[in-house]
This record gives structure tokens, C-alpha cells and sequence, in this order.
């Protein structure tokens, strides 16, 4: 199974660019205004589709939840050397769960987090739960 998404982009070429980066795979397919990207981790069919306007947000976030903290502080390092600044949050409370994460953005805005669940939480956190800084 993959969980697919679509997302608006203005500037194809930029975004296409930033998610072979994220995800270090090559798209998949190709054509005028689109792009799709299929990965194996996480599993995700990924489609661009070029709009001459992206307004508003309705997504709070995206995110690729890891195993373990290593493979949070591994992918971190491995999108800074693609020059990506990463938000680095660990051992924050966020969701009703004890996390270790970072966050970056995609060209339009969109944040995503790499993040490990360490432990279950009964309350939730408001002043750094899932808020996404633009």
C-alpha cells in the first residue's frame, strides 16, 4: 500500500528538484505540468502538479515517520549536504508523544518532519505541538 499525494506547485522545475533531493530518488514520470514521484521510503506516489497561483494552506504538515532517532539524525544529515536547512527539534513533546524530529520546507511552503516517536504522552504540548513555521 502508499499513501499518495498531490500537491499545487508554482515553479515545477524548484519543486521537482527539492523532492528528489527529500526522498533521493528520480521522478518516476514526467509530462508538461507534472511530475510524479513513487518511493519505496516511505512507500508515497507523489504528484506535482503545476498552478500559476498556490494560495493558502490547508495542510498543517507532512511528515516520514522513522524507526529510531539514528535515522532521524541520518536523513538530517544527509539533506543539509543537499544544502537544506533543518529545524532541528529533539526530544519535544508534539501529538501527545515524546519526539525526536526536524523540519524542512518545500518551495511552496509546505513543511515536512522526519520524526521518531519515542514515547506516548496523554497531553498535548500547544506551544511547539505540530506548528509549522513559515
Amino acid at each position: 500500500m502508499n499513501v499518495h499525494i498531490g500537491l499545487n506547485v508554482k515553479d515545477l522545475e524548484e519543486s521537482k528538484v527539492f523532492y528528489q533531493k527529500l526522498f533521493s530518488v528520480a521522478p518516476a514520470k514526467e509530462k508538461d505540468g507534472y511530475v510524479k514521484f513513487l518511493t519505496t521510503e516511505p512507500n508515497l506516489n507523489l504528484t506535482l502538479t503545476k498552478v500559476e497561483d498556490v494560495q493558502g494552506n490547508n495542510i498543517n504538515h507532512l511528515g516520514v515517520q522513522v524507526i529510531s532517532k539514528e535515522e532521524v539524525l541520518m536523513h538530517k544529515a544527509r539533506l543539509e549536504k543537499e544544502g537544506f536547512f533543518a529545524r532541528e527539534e529533539m526530544n519535544t513533546t508534539c501529538c501527545y508523544a515524546i519526539q525526536d524530529k526536524f523540519w524542512v520546507t518545500d518551495p511552496d511552503g509546505n513543511e515536512w518532519e522526519y520524526f521518531y516517536t519515542k514515547q506516548n504522552v496523554d497531553k498535548k504540548d500547544n506551544s511547539s505541538c505540530c506548528v509549522t513555521v513559515n
